[in-house]
């Protein structure tokens, strides 16, 4: 059984080990994105003392708060975007892994970021 990510630092750190990952910063807090797009996976979000986000398709989203909704949820500033608080304490930290790695995989996916205009 894996450990459970019961705090933002662990949830970091995980995902930093996942390959082509690095830290970079989303709305100047702390995130892990992909380093060959930019494209930013998981974030501390606006909860953070209870819960970190993942950015994640519509689809998946729906099916982790219905399956699991002691462990995936959405607070109304998340509400029809693509992302999904995880809960530090889940009962299963095994399914919180693999959804930051699905997460980290369609990130991957994704066409580069474009730069900001200054």
């Amino acid at each position: 059984m894996s450990e459970r990510l019961d705090s933002w630092e662990e949830a970091m750190t995980f995902a930093l080990s996942l390959p082509g990952t690095e830290a970079c910063s989303s709305w100047g807090k702390p995130a892990v994105r992909i380093a060959a797009n930019g494209r930013a996976f998981l974030y501390p979000g606006r909860e953070s003392g209870t819960s970190f986000a993942v950015a994640i398709d519509m689809a998946t989203i729906e099916l982790l708060k219905e399956t699991e909704p002691e462990t995936y949820w959405q607070s109304p500033h998340y509400e029809g975007w693509p992302a999904v608080l995880v809960r530090y304490d889940s009962p299963d930290p095994e399914r919180v892994r693999d959804v930051v790695l699905r997460s980290r995989d369609q990130a991957a996916a994704m066409k580069p970021v474009r730069p900001r205009k200054k």
